[in-house]
């Protein structure tokens, strides 16, 4: 039999039919031991393979295969440095939900959350949330922000969770689609949710930022049926993941203004920092490049990741 995981609970995976009907399924032994440097074999949005255990009153299973992976989206793990964590697999959309303040969104943390989403292969939507809220110099924050983003292919959409500005817009991109929202604790990812599909009642457990680190040694993530023909899966601790398995070489080739530029740099492996006939570098002195996605740039090929959420932007 197949079916997809709706949740995950570390030794027990919750598993869908086709036909909707549920099994609690374990894995088997093999899976752990095939070199995989994962903390988790099985994820939630994973297709399996499983066979009925026999002689059980429940609806209980055992993992036989999972079926290759069309994305996923990964961190580190938070005890075991050299193991990662997969949060979720095989995702349509993934919404970055932004607020100007309470909690403020940094564009470096915008930036690494886009750049691990281009590397995994998932697209992003950016929500900027509690636009009902904001003054005019605000409002122009939030457009200037958009503008940039547009301009390199995201899509924007300003957002009221409270107001219902937009929601309509968020469920059509989400209609027929696996989705994932993601954002700091206190941007409004429960009253969205809640927006979007009155009644569910997600379990959002939110963390602070200032104590981060630590606080996850597992993350459980589960899927959710909506009403209006689309899924979602509610993953705790997305917050916390960080760029994993990027090379310094390719990390230019997931901000897409750079990768569009990058044949016209004069050295195929330039990493557009001192190389002479930078195309990149030249864009960035025309202002045709944000210079607070260069930082950001640099800044993850340092290797910073500690400290990404700090407001280091200024304009030169």
């Amino acid at each position: 039999m197949t079916g997809t995981v709706y949740k995950s609970t570390g030794s027990w995976y919750t598993v869908k039919t086709d036909n909707g009907k549920v099994y609690e399924c374990r894995i088997k032994g093999k899976f752990r031991i095939k070199g995989i440097k994962n903390t988790n074999p099985v994820s939630v949005g994973d297709r399996v393979g499983f066979s009925v255990e026999k002689n059980t009153e429940e609806n209980r299973g055992i993992i036989e295969r999972i079926e290759e992976r069309t994305n996923y989206i990964i961190r580190k793990s938070v005890n075991l440095s050299k193991q990662t964590h997969i949060i979720a697999s095989n995702i349509d959309t993934v919404f970055l939900i932004i607020t100007l303040n309470n909690p403020p969104t940094f564009p470096a943390f915008i930036d690494r959350f886009l750049v691990t989403a281009e590397a995994y292969g998932i697209k992003a939507v950016l929500l900027f949330n509690k636009i009902d809220v904001y003054d005019e110099e605000e409002l122009l924050e939030v457009k200037y922000l958009a503008a940039l983003y547009r301009k390199i292919g995201y899509e924007c959409i300003g957002i009221s969770a409270k107001t219902g500005k937009n929601i309509a817009k968020v469920k059509n991109l989400m209609k027929d689609k696996v989705s994932v929202f993601s954002g700091h604790s206190g941007v409004g990812k429960s009253t969205l949710v809640n927006a979007i599909e009155p009644g569910l009642s997600l379990k959002t457990a939110e963390i602070s930022d200032q104590h981060q680190q630590g606080q996850h040694t597992t993350t459980f993530a589960e899927m959710f049926d909506l009403s209006f023909g689309a899924r979602i899966i509610d993953t705790p601790g997305i917050k916390g993941f960080g760029v994993v398995d990027i090379e310094k070489e390719e990390l230019g080739d997931y901000f897409p203004e750079f990768f569009e530029l990058k044949p016209m740099c004069k050295f195929n492996n330039c990493l557009h920092i001192n190389e002479p006939k930078c195309a990149v570098k030249e864009a960035l002195e025309r202002e045709e490049i944000a210079w607070s996605r260069y930082k950001s740039y640099l800044q993850i090929l340092e290797g910073e990741e500690e400290h990404y959420r700090k407001n280091n932007y200024s304009e030169d």
